[in-house]
């Protein structure tokens, strides 16, 4: 292909050699105590907690926090990168090179000859190939999710991923019809007073929200989020008006309280 742009030397990227270098400087033997005791497995909760915190920024749309928090992300993947090649096993650049690679392998509707009619077509492809490469075909539809995803994120992609892999209902009637039947059940373990079997049913039933979440084309994590910024901001509200202990206030007032945080949300625009 000619003139393909992945065939050009990479464009200079004084900001990210920067970065590099300021990382290799702080692991050196006169560079600081604390970076010199990392490890690449003490490094990865914090890569959790910053890619959190970067998702945060890019939901809430704050352009200035996350260019931040991304950063912070790139700070660890450098960090975890120049530990990891101190020891001889990758480095910063083998992973990116890797990336790139891996792309334009999953990507033949770009990179080659290949031929699709929509995005959903070419995430199905992307699967198979994902598949293909596992090397000997026992790949399932359902690997590859992570199991430290927040459960309710795993639960949605679980089911994204069975779904195109033709397990699903037909429309949303389906999942819905489904969410009553767990909620029925789970009306019937409270009732039966056992502990395990609450926590079965009401797994089962957040599971099926997640499934008609799917089939309302709304992402269960996002939307839960927004749902519980809400919260905390006419909670806030109730704060302000009562102060920080609301423990002598009675129910009713607590409630015609959160009625009025809620009245100006809404008159303020940010919904119910």
């Amino acid at each position: 292909m000619a003139d393909d742009p992945c065939d050009r030397p990479p464009a200079d990227l004084p900001g990210i050699r920067h970065l590099l270098a300021t990382i290799a400087r702080l692991r050196a033997p006169d560079g600081c105590p604390w970076d010199r005791e990392q490890t690449t497995a003490s490094m990865a909760p914090h890569l959790v907690e910053e890619a959190f915190e970067a998702a945060d920024a890019l939901r809430r749309g704050d352009d200035a926090a996350a260019r931040e928090e991304l950063g912070d992300v790139l700070v660890n993947v450098a960090m975890i990168g120049q530990i990891a090649g101190e020891r001889g096993a990758f480095a910063v650049d083998a992973v990116a090179a890797a990336a790139a690679t891996k792309l334009v392998r999953r990507h033949p509707h770009v990179f080659g000859d290949q031929k699709v009619d929509g995005a959903e077509q070419a995430y199905r492809n992307w699967e198979r190939t994902k598949r293909a490469e596992a090397g000997d075909g026992r790949r399932g539809a359902l690997a590859g999710v992570p199991v430290a995803l927040p459960a309710l994120l795993r639960a949605f992609r679980v089911g994204e991923k069975a779904a195109r892999a033709g397990f699903d209902w037909p429309d949303r009637r389906g999942p819905r019809g489904k969410l009553d039947e767990e909620l029925g059940e789970l009306d019937a373990a409270i009732a039966g007073g056992e502990a395990a079997a609450i926590a079965e049913e009401l797994g089962d039933a957040l599971f099926s929200l997640c499934n008609l979440a799917r089939h309302l084309g709304v992402n269960p994590e996002v939307a839960l989020a927004a749902t519980t910024d809400k919260f905390q901001q006419r909670f806030a509200a109730i704060e302000a008006e009562f102060g920080y202990d609301l423990g002598g206030r009675s129910l009713a007032e607590l409630d015609a309280a959160w009625e009025r945080a809620k009245a100006a949300s809404r008159a303020g625009g940010s919904g119910g």
